[in-house]
């Protein structure tokens, strides 16, 4: 139950930087390169989100595969 709660709560918070990340790529029609783009969103801390929600998700896939088995 421990690894299927933190593999929701992952999946959370992939979800939520990964539409704060689209949300931010409107800024490349504004005038923004893709260079420009990219050190916005490392300066953002909700982006990072995403990337913290993908390793969490990554390390309990396993034991949630060899728990269902």
């Amino acid at each position: 139950m421990y690894y299927l709660s933190l593999f929701l709560v992952g999946f959370g918070l992939a979800v939520s930087g990964g539409v704060t990340i689209i949300l931010y790529i409107n800024l490349v029609p504004a005038g923004l390169s893709w260079l420009e783009y990219l050190q916005f969103i490392s300066s953002r801390s909700e982006c990072y989100l995403f990337l913290i929600g993908i390793v969490i998700i990554f390390f309990t896939i396993p034991k949630l595969s060899s728990l269902l088995k």
